[in-house]
């Protein structure tokens, strides 16, 4: 799902034991060699046969290493090392993997398929966003795999049958491990209602009761995929189902980009989680004796730890192999475009442009939905009047960030307007780009009260109606400060932006394209209201014949004046946070490192919009200690 949702989750205790399962913090070795990961292995070893499980989950099709990213390359570099040292190694993934980024999107995940297929996967557990591409292509996908993809709770609507296997059970060292996989309802909703019109989910925690019901007594090891996830909107989370179904060992989790640094243990079953896009490898380490698990631990690793592995060079070559084949796609001309499209940053993050216009009409037009809002801040760059290429599409909107629409109400839509206007005329990345709304915006008023005149489809806002907007998935997860969007009931998810725009550019045709309708700046009367039209003025009554004037009356002597009130400014939103001066050779990731932090938190505390830049010199806002 969204960026962001970060859950750093440590044990209550050093030692806990569960149904005979001792359970215990671990970290990763301090030398990731082949040596130093068996050192770590016999310092932590339990009794018996020793397995190791090492998960992806949520990597979006981020197979190039891009920092934080490590890049498939990477992991299958570690993978080769883990390997190495412990040839009773699975590597599972959790789903959400082919879709996301250029790299899949451009030939519809075949290329994900590919390189995971290269680098040994024993399993995959599908996401909600694998539908992406619509369910007949998920299972063409799934041919091409040349590892199973299992899932127990999906059903085929016409059959009634589930299209993948339910569970694998692997042979290890004459350990047996049974594996079975868990679909999120949600993918009704978080992918193209369209995708899964055929495909049901069937409740997750009855399907997980009856997957260790049929495996007890066949294995020694029970592991849930599960794409689950931990948000707290989630009707079931991973957490909720261990608690309601015992005798799962392990449940490696997803969907929620949930970051579980040393795993967290409930009901006696030990939950891993490895955050997003690759940025970590998570590592399960089991200990099985006589058909009991004897001790279990999970953690993860990073890029900085991962600083000195070498990525695996056949997995390295097919990945730029791919890219190279790619370049031909990129180069492709999908629409054509009578005039200029404005996308240069001082414009759209300070004013409506055309491009915002038809990107936020691209939303509206796919998902249906009566508005839609998008960031200026994710409007990269112009597109020349012309020939549009695929490229240029991609250069735009690079992000992958999803078209998800949701149901708010009329206050909400007057919140998100504010919060994008808080600093107008000053560029801000929050400025909201809009379809199917008109505002405007009085610059001389304080920021949260400067947006009047809101019209949804041509009728005044309704601060108590409900509506459901598109926006993008980084503004549902409260991007950009939208706090207003979090938690709100989602009603669809409609692929990416850029294949939004391509699809509606390719309807639109070469229409001539103009803006300068839907934001304009105007000084807010005193009966204008926030939402919907100025009041129209009221017509004066005739006046009255005046009467007799009275005697005059001495006035009074003049007081004097009233001094002009004083407006305090508010104190800073982080004013008890540290300030860090950046040195030379310092990233944003080393410096989150060291002082305790991540670099998401550092990037959106500064308003970094490319966590990349940052300069010798520059002063950033470090958390306050907690």
């Amino acid at each position: 799902m969204f960026k962001g949702k970060t859950i750093f989750a440590l044990a209550m205790s050093a030692f806990m034991t569960f149904n005979a399962a001792s359970l215990v913090d671990a970290a990763a070795p301090a030398t990731l060699t082949v040596d130093g990961i068996k050192q770590q292995m016999q310092q932590d070893a339990g009794t018996g046969t020793h397995i190791t499980l090492l998960h992806t989950s949520d990597v979006h099709a981020h197979a190039v290493e891009e920092s934080p990213s490590m890049g498939l390359a990477k992991i299958a570099g570690l993978a080769d090392l883990y390997r190495a040292a412990n040839p009773n190694t699975l590597l599972l993934d959790d789903g959400d993997a082919v879709h996301g980024t250029s790299f899949a999107t451009l030939v519809r995940g075949e290329s994900m398929i590919q390189v995971m297929n290269k680098m040994g996967y024993a399993a995959m557990e599908p996401g909600n966003h694998e539908f992406d591409y619509g369910y007949e292509r998920l299972l063409e996908l799934v041919k091409m795999a040349n590892f199973p993809v299992i899932s127990s709770n999906i059903v085929q609507k016409d059959t009634g049958k589930n299209p993948f296997e339910p569970y694998i059970i692997r042979e290890v060292n004459g350990v047996k491990i049974g594996i079975f996989g868990l679909e999120t309802p949600e993918t009704a909703y978080k992918t193209n209602p369209n995708n899964v019109k055929n495909v049901e989910f069937t409740d997750p925690t009855e399907a997980a009761r009856k997957m260790v019901a049929e495996l007890k007594g066949k294995v020694d090891v029970i592991v849930a995929l599960g794409h689950i996830g931990m948000d707290e909107s989630t009707e079931q989370t991973s957490v909720d189902i261990v608690k309601a179904v015992p005798g799962i060992d392990v449940f490696i989790d997803g969907h929620s980009h949930t970051l579980l640094t040393n795993g967290q243990t409930e009901n006696g079953t030990l939950i891993a989680s490895t955050g997003e896009y690759g940025e970590h490898l998570g590592v399960v380490d089991l200990w099985v004796d006589k058909g009991a698990v004897t001790k279990k631990e999970a953690y993860t690793i990073d890029e900085k730890a991962a600083a000195n592995v070498a990525p695996n060079a056949e997995v390295a070559s097919l990945i730029n192999s791919i890219k190279a084949s790619q370049e031909p796609i990129l180069n492709e001309v999908v629409a054509q475009s009578p005039v200029a499209l404005e996308g240069a940053r001082e414009k759209v993050r300070a004013g409506e442009t055309n491009l915002g216009d038809l990107i936020t009409d691209a939303m509206r037009s796919i998902s249906g939905a009566d508005a839609a809002i998008t960031n200026g801040g994710g409007i990269r760059a112009s597109i020349d009047a012309g020939p549009v290429t695929k490229g240029e599409i991609v250069t735009v909107l690079p992000f992958g960030n999803l078209v998800i629409s949701i149901k708010v109400t009329g206050k909400d839509i007057l919140a998100a307007l504010e919060n994008g206007a808080t600093d107008y005329p000053t560029p801000k990345g929050a400025f909201a780009h809009v379809s199917g709304i008109t505002y405007k915006i009085d610059p001389s008023k304080p920021a949260g009260s400067r947006v009047h005149s809101v019209t949804v489809d041509g009728k005044a806002l309704d601060p108590n109606k409900t509506y459901n907007v598109a926006t993008n998935d980084f503004l549902v997860a409260g991007g950009d400060e939208y706090k207003m969007f979090v938690g709100k009931q989602q009603t669809g998810t409609y692929g990416t932006l850029d294949e939004a725009l391509i699809e509606y550019m390719q309807k639109k045709g070469s229409t001539s394209l103009t803006s300068g309708k839907r934001i304009t700046e105007a000084a807010m009367s005193a009966t204008a209201p926030a939402t919907g039209t100025p009041a129209k003025p009221v017509t004066p009554a005739k006046p009255a014949t005046p009467a007799k004037p009275a005697t005059p009356v001495k006035p009074p002597a003049a007081t004097k004046p009233a001094e002009p009130i004083k407006t305090v400014p508010a104190p800073p939103i982080h004013s008890d946070s540290d300030v860090y001066v950046v040195k030379s050779g310092d990233t944003l990731y080393s410096i989150a490192k060291n002082h305790g932090t991540t670099w998401k938190v550092l990037r959106d505390l500064n308003d970094l919009k490319n966590p990349h830049w940052i300069y010798p010199g520059q002063k950033l806002e470090l958390p306050a200690a907690s």
